[in-house]
Parts: structure tokens; sequence; C-alpha cells
């Protein structure tokens, strides 16, 4: 077998591979044993018909076919372990030559594992800034914990600040309604600027029973191009009135939110969660913040199947999140000002997309670099933790035993302590 090697990209290989009679004998030979379970000779057994009456009786373009078919496989899959190319996808095939039982000549195009070449990963800069808690951060989580606890009573009295009215509405522009602009049975809290601009003052007075067409003008920078800066009128019924009445910050208050006799050891204790959680975001940016450099500072290529890839996943991921807030992929695309699916990935999927493969690929190499590992303790240790979470549901329990999904955390857990041991290298 003779093979040459053609870079048409750092991502791109073009092999092309000569085969002798003697390769082609041996992928004949495979051939023939694949086939003799379906020959029928008189006298033989059906899958006992020996080598040389089984190729007396195939049809020989089968025969033939099958034959390119195993030396194109197997030939590919040896040279490329001989020339050291990871590939990414199955490559294309173009057969430029055959002589039956003497030569066959092809070719064999694809993407391939880009070379990463590492910049300097000992004198990257960043720097650890933690943001300091101050009463008002405290106050305000108090605040959230104390509406989460607060009381409702229904009222004929007019609705006033902090209230919650229960409302029908229908938004029309140029009198006829817009997508999501209707409303049944919706609950709003006045004053908690959770709607556009105007409306919550509007309904502000408003009692159990009374309806109000609320004229308003959408925000110029509002999400959906097609209502920002445009009049509007909300056409509303107020159903209910709900007088809401948050309780006192005193030791019972304390103690219905956790073991705490008192409002100090409460504000105490969400100190020391803000703190912490301030402290795990800085570890976060100066984690990103070493990776981005480090990225920039390497030399590596994007191959395009790993982009497609990637683009479709953030794809995936996009439309659940938008999913879950009730707007459809369409309706994002113009929000943003994206003409179509190709102008999204072209103006910010496909930047996103190769962020992320980079740093794959980079970290991938400094782990090589550095020599970094997932030990078996570790892994085991991992899994468990895995199952422990979905030892309720047995059937997703039962992926983390798969070969592919350990591969998948030990390839995880590797680029984790890859990232620590980066962090370490470039902080005192």
């Amino acid at each position: 077998m003779k093979t040459t090697v053609k870079h048409l990209s750092d991502t791109r290989v073009l092999v092309t591979i000569t085969l002798g009679a003697t390769e082609l004998e041996a992928a004949e030979q495979v051939a023939l044993k694949k086939l003799a379970k379906n020959v029928k000779v008189d006298g033989f057994r059906k899958g006992h018909v020996p080598i040389a009456l089984i190729k007396k009786n195939v049809d020989p373009n089968e025969l033939g076919q099958e034959t390119i078919e195993n030396a194109l496989s197997r030939a590919v899959a040896e040279s490329y372990l001989e020339k050291d190319i990871q590939a990414l996808e199955r490559p294309e095939v173009e057969i430029k030559k055959f002589v039956p039982g003497e030569s066959l000549e092809f070719t064999a195009e694809g993407d391939v594992m880009p070379k990463v070449t590492l910049g300097d990963y000992k004198n990257l800069k960043a720097e650890k800034k933690v943001k300091a808690v101050v009463k008002a951060d405290i106050e305000d989580t108090i605040e959230r914990i104390r509406k989460g606890f607060a009381t409702k009573e229904e009222t004929k009295s007019a609705a006033k600040d902090s209230d919650e009215v229960i409302i029908n509405f229908v938004g029309k522009k140029d009198g006829k309604a817009f997508d999501g602009g209707t409303g049944d049975d919706y609950p709003l809290t006045l004053g908690s600027k959770s709607f556009i601009p105007g409306f919550e003052e509007a309904l502000v007075g408003l009692k159990a029973g009374d309806k109000k067409e609320v004229e308003l003008t959408f925000p110029k920078d509002y999400h959906a191009k097609e209502l920002a800066g445009q009049k509007v009128v909300f056409e509303t019924t107020v159903k209910k009135v709900n007088a809401v009445s948050l309780p006192k910050v005193d030791d019972e208050f304390a103690a219905k939110v956790g073991p705490f006799t008192s409002p100090e050891e409460l504000r105490e204790d969400i100190k020391k969660e803000i703190t912490a959680q301030r402290e795990r975001e800085a570890n976060d940016t100066v984690k990103d913040d070493l990776v981005k450099q480090l990225v920039e500072k390497s030399k590596v290529s994007v191959p395009g199947v790993l982009r497609e890839d990637q683009i479709r996943s953030i794809e995936t991921d996009l439309q659940q999140n938008l999913m879950y807030q009730g707007m459809a992929f369409e309706q994002y695309l113009e929000s943003r000002g994206f003409a179509d699916r190709d102008a999204w990935v072209k103006e910010e999927a496909e930047e996103a997309a190769d962020n992320r493969i980079k740093a794959g690929l980079v970290l991938a190499e400094l782990s090589k670099e550095l020599k970094i590992e997932a030990s078996a303790d570790e892994l085991s240790e991992h899994i468990n933790v895995y199952k422990q979470q979905y030892a309720n549901n047995p059937e997703m329990a039962k992926r983390f035993d798969e070969p592919e999904t350990q591969r998948e955390i030990a390839n995880r857990l590797i680029t984790e302590k890859t990232v620590d041991e980066l962090v370490k290298l470039n902080t005192k």
C-alpha cells in the first residue's frame, strides 16, 4: 500500500492510496467469507461451502463491489493510523483507477483534527475581583424572602401600589390584537415594574370589576421589533384585587425562614451566602479570562464539521430556553434583527461556536502537555454523585454505566482539572 497526504488546509486532508494485488486478494477473501453466508451449492450445507467454490457461484459484480468496499475501509483506517491523522468524519472517497486483482487507486478527503500550537500558558494575567457585600444586598434579599411569605386577602378597595391585581387584557395596535399581548387571569403586583412603563401605574385606583383602556407607547428598545416605539391600547378588566401583607422582620420571621433565632442571625447567614456566591462567580470569571487569553495566544483552526455540530447544539439550547419563555425561534430572530436563520448563524452563532471549539481543543492539548488524567477513583466518585442525583429515575441512572457516558464524564473531569491547573500556574 502506498499513501500520500496532501493538507488542503489546517483542518482538511486529501489522502491518495494505492493498493496492490496482495491487499486486493486479502479484501476479496473477506468479501467471499461474507457472501458465503447466502451461497447455496449442491452437496454442501449453507455457510459451509469452500471459498474456492463460492467464488465460482457468486455474482462477479457483487464480489467486485464487496471487495472494493472492504479494501477501501481497511486502507483508509490503516493509512490514517500510519500518518497519525485523526478523522472527524467519514471521508469522501473517490476511485481513480481499478484493475480487478491487480490494483486500486483512490482518494479520501475529509475534515480532521487540527494541530494545536499552545501559546505561553504560564504567563497569563488575570485579576480576581470579588464584589463586597453591602447592607443593601442583604436587605434586598430580606425583601425577596418577605414577599415569599406574603399573605394575600381579597379586597373591595381600590388597588394601590404593592397590591396584586388579577386581570384580563388584550393589547391592540391600530385596532388589531397583536401576538403576545393577551392574558387571562393574569396576576400582576403593582409597582413590580414587570410590565412596560405606564401600565401598572394606570391600574392604581381601579377596583374589582372596573375596565380601562390603557394607552401606552412601547419603549424604542423593546425586544419585539414590530412593537418597539409603537402606540398601543390595552383593553383591561380588573377581576380581583388582593391586598398583600408582608411579614414583620422579627424573631418569628427568622425562625420561619430557617434555623435562626433572630433577624441578626438570618442577616449574617445571608451575608455568608452572598459572599460565597460572589467568590464562586469571581473564580469562574478568572477561569474564563485565562482560557480566553490562552486561546488568543494559541494557534488553532476550527474544522467545519465541528462548527456545524456546535451550531446545532447552540440552536437546540436556545430553542429550549425560548420555549420556557414562551417565545418562538422565529420571534427571537426578528427581535434581534436577524433576517433569517442563516443571518443568525453568520452574525451570532458561528462566532460562539468557534469560541467553544477553540477553547475545547486548546484545553485538550494543554491537558496532554501537563499530563492531566482522570483516575479511576475520581471517575467513580463523579459517577456515583450523578447516580445519587438520579436515584429516583432508574432509567436515567443506568446511563452512567454506559462507556460513552463515562467517557464524557472523564473528559469533563480532565477539562476541569486542566483549567484548575491553569489558574494555579497564573495566580500567586
